[in-house]
């Protein structure tokens, strides 16, 4: 658990960075930054793929994978994150923020590229 632990936090912390980069105008740094944010995240999502036990921490790292895959524009892979964590046990409120997340985020994002 503690390469889990370790991943989150090190996801979290570029996100952090990420946000002050939003903030000083650098687009360069906010996409480097999210990507390898993404990245950690969802590599600590990986290793708690299978390990139903764990839940909520189990969607709550893939909801937050997901979340930062819609941020880099890979709307494939946080449908599939977002699949894997309801094919687990998530609670309730998570259940309908990935729901929501789904239909919301990335089915608007979907079809504003089509147009």
């Amino acid at each position: 658990m503690q390469d889990v632990e370790t991943l989150h936090r090190e996801a979290m912390e570029l996100v952090d960075q990420a946000i002050l980069a939003r903030q000083q105008g650098d687009a360069e740094a906010v996409i480097a930054l999210s990507r390898a944010a993404f990245s950690k995240e969802r590599a600590a999502a990986d290793l708690v793929a299978n390990q139903f036990d764990l839940e909520p921490t189990r969607a709550v790292l893939h909801r937050s994978a997901a979340v930062l895959a819609i941020e880099c524009g890979e709307l494939r892979d946080a449908e599939r994150l977002i699949g894997r964590a309801l094919a687990g046990n998530p609670p309730k409120d998570i259940t309908n923020e990935l729901r929501d997340l789904l239909l919301e985020e990335i089915y608007s994002q979907r079809e504003a590229i089509q147009q």
